[in-house]
């Protein structure tokens, strides 16, 4: 499946995405054929962590969230890490940039912790989802169904639980992303 031609953007915080739920999705629609930007709160650059917070690799963050706009691509990639996701949540443009994909309905993909931006972002009312299981809770709360399975998709949304889930979730993403907007996605925005 090739994603020529298309423009994902990947989330990063200014430190603590967890290292191989940011690299491998980024890798994946890279190799597929699309361009990857790289999005945080600020351009420069953020560290990753691998799991039990141990320290990651260092990436170039592309562009900073108030210098773009969900209308500048195709797809969103929103990886986990309980700080990095804790930290993204809290920053209001960040939010509105995610909500953004699902009001224009475009696919999205989510692991891990990163369902907490959805839960911020209020777009799970009726979705199946599934994240880390600690957070099962906020998702339900929110109005998302959960789910503990490997990789759930819903009307062009994307989720997976923890890094062991990575080459499914990749699989899957390029999928969703190959095949463009989802209408129904938008509906529950």
């Amino acid at each position: 499946m090739t994603l020529e031609g298309k423009k994902i953007a990947i989330l990063i915080a200014p430190r603590g995405t967890e290292d191989p739920e940011f690299k491998q999705p980024k890798e994946a629609v890279e190799a597929a054929g699309a361009t990857v930007t790289v999005i945080g709160i600020e351009a420069g650059e953020a560290k990753t962590n691998n799991s039990d917070l141990d320290p990651g690799s260092t990436y170039i963050v592309d562009k900073a969230v108030k210098d773009v706009s969900a209308t500048d691509f195709d797809g969103l990639v929103i990886p986990g890490g309980t700080v990095g996701a804790d930290k993204l949540r809290a920053n209001p443009e960040i939010v509105s940039f995610v909500a953004s994909f699902f009001e224009q309905a475009k696919p999205v993909g989510v692991i891990c912790h990163g369902p907490w931006l959805l839960v911020e972002a209020d777009v799970l009312k009726g979705r199946k989802v599934t994240s880390y299981a600690s957070i099962r809770r906020d998702i339900e709360n929110a109005g998302g169904i959960w789910a503990d399975r490997e990789v759930v998709t819903d009307k062009g949304l994307v989720t997976s639980r923890k890094p062991g889930d990575l080459p499914a979730f990749c699989a899957k993403v390029i999928e969703e992303f190959a095949e463009g907007r989802h209408s129904d996605q938008a509906r529950n925005a």
